[in-house]
């Protein structure tokens, strides 16, 4: 499975960005999708994934970001709301065969990364 992330860029505070994730597979539907993000400096973190049972956040990203996906187009996304600049970084979309998992161990496919800017 390949992974392209892209929509990363750069936004002032309080601001919103959508990313997207195409991913080639003929069964994307039994993936479960999910976003990870890593700061400068810092591991490579968990933020959100969705499978056809439910879908799960951090606690760092809830009520602010929003994962969804359009299995017709092969594609997951993250809805990113009132951005801090601790939000900054690269943000990767990966995927698995199996439950919602959230440590980056468990994941076997992995897009390029997008960058996510944000200025105070």
């Amino acid at each position: 499975v390949q992974l392209q992330a892209s929509g990363g860029g750069s936004v002032q505070a309080g601001g919103s960005l959508r990313l997207s994730c195409a991913a080639s597979t003929r069964t994307f539907g039994d993936y479960t999708m999910a976003w990870f993000r890593q700061a400068p400096g810092k591991e490579r973190e968990f933020a959100a994934n969705i499978n056809w049972r439910g879908i799960s956040y951090a606690d760092t990203v809830k009520g602010r970001f929003t994962i969804s996906r359009d299995n017709a187009k092969n594609t997951v996304y993250l809805q990113m709301n009132s951005l801090k600049p601790e939000d900054t970084a690269v943000y990767y979309c990966a995927a698995r065969i199996g439950p919602l998992r959230a440590a980056t161990k468990d994941y076997d496919y992995w897009g390029q990364g997008t960058l996510v800017t944000v200025s105070s």
